[in-house]
């Protein structure tokens, strides 16, 4: 953890130590209940404000493919459109989204909206609150 969260300041994120949690108990949980089927449209959002926050404050600079130096950010993108797909086409008969029958409120335009919107709403507002990215010194 103390690894990750001197990444986190070495990027702009305050305090980096709770952005380090934060960042890993969202990864574990919304992927645990993504895998479960639960509450997926919200699950996705925290996987879109996860990659969104990822995208603006490690990749963009660094170019489209992950193999670039700094890694890029073709990656990110990729799991974010994954989500909000998987959002928009629901999460299917064999979920507990299903099991407990709301899995039909949220499928669709109302589940892709869920994910992208809360999604980059939340990542909106972390980044306003929080980055405060580090100025790059001239060579």
């Amino acid at each position: 953890m103390d690894g990750t969260a001197r990444w986190f300041a070495s990027m702009g994120l305050r305090p980096p130590r709770v952005h380090a949690l934060a960042s890993g108990w969202t990864e574990l949980a919304a992927g645990a209940c993504l895998v479960a089927g639960l509450m997926t449209s919200f699950q996705c959002a925290a996987v879109v404000g996860v990659m969104a926050v990822a995208f603006v404050t490690a990749h963009r600079t660094n170019g489209f493919f992950i193999f670039r130096p700094g890694q890029g950010w073709d990656y990110v993108a990729f799991l974010a459109l994954t989500a909000v797909a998987l959002a928009g086409f629901g999460p299917g008969e064999f979920s507990l989204d299903h099991a407990l029958g709301i899995d039909g409120d949220l499928d669709g335009t109302v589940g892709l909206a869920v994910a992208a919107g809360l999604g980059l709403a939340g990542a909106t507002a972390l980044l306003l609150a929080c980055w405060r990215p580090v100025p790059v010194e001239p060579a």
